[in-house]
């Protein structure tokens, strides 16, 4: 009979912080931009060139540790960390190794109705390495400096994660906090969040630890979730056969859902760390702490908090609503336009949910403004529009953000609320179908539908249905 297995995972999460310069140099640290061209002389690792701290890059950490509970150390430092690499210019890589920023921190996560606590062991402020390209065509690697000197936070967990799910939890919550401070976009997909993964097996049970192997290369929730199904069911085989598992670091390849050894695991000696001689102690006053926590914005659990104390809208558009913080942003700032919570509720839950969704997009890429929606409620309250062509004013909206009421008056689309001239057109419809009346005289309520819709199609869409109702069954 097989053994019952537990597995163990704590994670490493890269996050590229969104300052405009690079976290020892000028250089800008905007994503694209042909290679090397973002580059100067201190991060492409020029002999001589000395590095100047950006202090943004230290107030982000320590909003971050705020968000995560952490301890913030008052008093840290930069350390080197000593190896060679293509994509390192320096042959080292300033991080922090014995003075980390935060400290002990933890979140909560929430898998299938029960909530748990992941602790974070540590967060450290470190520079991004540059990219390898690599040229299939003429079978040769390019390197781009762009990318190096990029500032990033590596984000620490303890081993306290047991399943895929939990991990995605972990991630997503992660990524949320970190939006809803503004510290970086967290986008996998442009590698501003990479996450790796540490794991190991034991029998359920058991009190130590198996041997961890870390996997990298994981740059979607999807791949990471397959990621540790299948180092999971590859490590349990291996002990199954008697087999020892090696601690190293491997690569996950996402079309062949499978993963192979880079290299095995270094330990903090193989790295020889010692203290960056070129950059000063970071000394964190009491002011300056202050400064930071006064700063720092509503998170998420807060905002859902207070939505379900001031708007009168349901549980499930709460969540929906503040898993973004841009979209909580538009719900906010349209209903201080003055636009009613449950109406903007609706336009954000049903239309723009659904324009997302055929379009691929994620909430990030919304462009049209609060002051936009809220007109095109206005024109749809006052009855200026009906809602077939509310719908149709709103994806011009949503994809080009034109102004509403400007575009329904170029485009002659206010509905007609002249009764004579409505009743004249009713009238003709009447005239013009006696089977759908005498359909209708003889019960079939649903015959007054089509003479709506003929009335509609005479009026082009310009009328309102509730006051068509009205009048034909006047008339009939």
């Amino acid at each position: 009979m097989s053994k019952a297995y537990e597995t163990v995972i704590g994670l490493e999460v890269h996050v590229e912080l969104s300052t405009k310069t690079k976290i020892f140099c000028g250089c800008s640290t905007e994503f694209g931009g042909a290679p090397n061209t973002h580059t100067c002389p201190v991060c492409s690792g020029m002999p001589g060139s000395l590095p100047v701290l950006n202090k943004a890059v230290v107030e982000k950490a320590i909003a971050v540790g705020l968000a995560t509970n952490c301890s913030i150390t008052r008093n840290c430092k930069f350390d080197r960390k000593n190896y060679f690499y293509p994509d390192n210019p320096q042959n080292y890589q300033i991080s922090q190794l014995y003075y980390p920023i935060c400290r002990d921190g933890k979140i909560e996560i929430n898998v299938n109705g029960e909530k748990k606590y992941v602790r974070i062991h540590e967060i450290h402020m470190e520079e991004d390495a540059g990219k390898l390209v690599h040229d299939s065509w003429d079978d040769s690697t390019l390197v781009d400096f762009n990318r190096s000197g990029v500032p990033l936070i590596e984000i620490v967990s303890e081993p306290d994660m047991r399943s895929a799910d939990e991990v995605i939890a972990y991630l997503e919550k992660l990524r949320m906090i970190i939006q809803y401070l503004g510290a970086s976009d967290c986008k996998l997909n442009e590698g501003s969040m990479r996450a790796d993964v540490n794991l190991s097996v034991r029998e359920v049970g058991a009190k130590e630890f198996g041997t961890r192997t870390e996997t990298k290369n994981l740059n979607s929730f999807k791949a990471i979730a397959r990621a540790i199904e299948a180092e999971r069911e590859r490590q349990i085989d291996l002990l199954e056969e008697g087999k020892p598992v090696i601690q190293e670091t491997r690569r996950w390849d996402d079309n062949k859902e499978c993963s192979y050894a880079m290299r095995s695991k270094e330990d903090a000696q193989d790295y020889r760390y010692f203290p960056d001689p070129d950059l000063v102690p970071i000394i964190i006053s009491e002011e300056w702490l202050e400064e930071v926590k006064r700063r720092q914005p509503e998170l998420r659990d807060e905002k859902k908090e207070r939505y379900q104390k001031e708007f009168d809208i349901p549980e499930y558009d709460i969540d929906i609503i503040t898993s973004s913080k841009r979209m909580a942003d538009l719900f906010e700032e349209t209903i201080e336009l003055g636009a009613a919570p449950k109406k903007v509720s609706n336009w954000l839950m049903v239309e723009t949910m659904r324009l997302l969704k055929e379009n691929e997009m994620e909430v990030e890429d919304i462009k049209f403004s609060a002051d936009n929606l809220a007109k095109l409620i206005a024109l749809t309250e006052s009855k200026a529009i009906n809602s077939t062509v509310a719908k149709e004013v709103f994806e011009k909206v949503f994809y080009d953000n034109i102004d509403p009421e400007k575009y329904v008056e170029e485009h002659g689309l206010k509905t007609v609320n002249d009764e004579g001239a409505l009743r004249k057109v009713i009238e003709d419809v009447v005239a013009n179908n006696p089977q759908s009346v005498e359909d209708y005289r003889s019960g079939k309520e649903k015959a007054i539908g089509f003479l709506v819709g003929q009335t509609m199609k005479a009026m082009k869409g310009k009328a309102d249905p509730s006051m068509i109702n009205q009048i034909l069954k006047e008339i009939l």
